[in-house]
């Protein structure tokens, strides 16, 4: 199973439930079954539970932290509200936000090179530069973050 498959998965999820509301498993099993039958990214049988249980766990931790991530990105937003930002940028911060924080296995490093590859995937042409000046804000302070929020 590839990881980045999985973030870029979480984060269509994440586009998904914010726009229409619906249940994370149903994002993400729709998501699935759509690059399973497409073979965009060579989602093979065997590896869509794994991929599922993946994915619904970095859906469900980002959602479930959302009120604490938003509110500890929006320290690191200069002139910005998290509000205001596009929805694709705001599920890339969130995602990464999270996985710096609260991942225990993935380096502070490795989420933010992985959400700058996001961000110019999803984002618009300014987004990778963006995203990698808040981040790299963030990454300055993740392990006092981390203590503090866990």
């Amino acid at each position: 199973m590839k990881r980045r498959l999985g973030r870029e998965l979480a984060v269509q999820s994440l586009y998904q439930m914010e726009m229409n509301e619906v249940a994370a498993l149903d994002a993400v099993s729709m998501l699935i079954s759509e690059a399973g039958n497409e073979n965009e990214g060579e989602v093979k049988l065997e590896d869509a539970d794994r991929l599922t249980e993946y994915v619904l766990a970095l859906v469900n931790g980002v959602w479930t932290n959302k009120i604490a991530l938003d509110d500890l990105l929006g320290g690191y937003l200069k002139g910005w509200q998290i509000s205001r930002l596009s929805r694709v940028d705001r599920q890339i911060l969130r995602l990464a936000a999270y996985e710096m924080i609260f991942a225990e296995d993935v380096p502070a490093k490795v989420a933010v090179n992985e959400a700058i590859e996001l961000s110019k995937h999803f984002g618009t042409e300014e987004s990778g530069k963006f995203v990698n000046g808040v981040l790299g804000k963030m990454i300055q302070d993740a392990d006092e973050l981390k203590s503090k929020l866990k």
